[in-house]
């Protein structure tokens, strides 16, 4: 169906005029015209990083940048990418691979943030508050994010063809509605960074934290 970057009937938005197959092909269609995004997704794939996927961020906000007429990198602080490495979870490998992503995605002005999945349990809870199960790959992480929103990733394939994964879905992205997640107790994250967003993108609509869901 609709594939190109002509969105405006806001047919993407709908989940009854649209499907999951249209919502990715149209964030597919962004990507491809987008060559910070493409860039990171061959940087990921040449360097051949275990697992490894751009996420969260620098995907949903760049859509919203399209949705709402604002330039490509507004609002972007950082491009984030997950990796899942279980043979090594000693923090000097996983710097090791963040210095050389950084060193080949160096002329992306945004800062590129790398961390292995494997060990995200190790620090999670002295960070956040509350315990992490240790991950088996990247995308089981995707679960865990305070909006199910945000929970979208993509890698290049080696014909070029773009993966897009979304657990959630996409429609609530292309809304420009952000969700809660209730997988793991962090509201007070989920309040920050909706209040963050919203300041960027004041056409969002933040759906209120429910403690009796969570």
């Amino acid at each position: 169906m609709q594939n190109d970057l002509d969105w405006s009937d806001g047919t993407l938005a709908d989940p009854y005029r649209a499907s999951e197959d249209d919502r990715k092909a149209a964030l597919r269609s962004l990507i491809r015209h987008s060559p910070v995004l493409f860039d990171i997704l061959t940087a990921l794939r040449d360097l051949a990083l275990p697992d490894a996927w751009l996420v969260s961020g620098g995907l949903y906000q760049n859509l919203w940048n399209h949705l709402t007429g604002r330039p490509f990198g507004y609002g972007i602080k950082d491009y984030d990418v997950i990796y899942f490495d279980g043979t090594d979870l000693s923090y000097e490998r996983e710097d090791a691979v963040i210095r050389k992503v950084q060193q080949r995605l160096s002329h992306v002005e945004a800062e590129i943030e790398v961390r292995n999945q494997a060990r995200v349990h190790l620090w999670y809870k002295q960070r956040f508050g509350v315990d992490y199960a240790p991950l088996t790959c990247a995308l089981e992480s995707l679960c865990s994010y305070a909006s199910r929103t945000h929970s979208v990733a993509a890698r290049l394939g080696r014909n070029d063809e773009i993966e897009i994964v979304a657990p959630f879905g996409l429609t609530a992205l292309f809304a420009l509605r952000i969700v809660p997640n209730y997988v793991v107790p962090n509201r007070k994250t989920y309040e920050e960074k909706g209040a963050r967003m919203l300041a960027l993108w004041p056409e969002l609509t933040i759906e209120p934290w429910n403690e009796t869901a969570g």
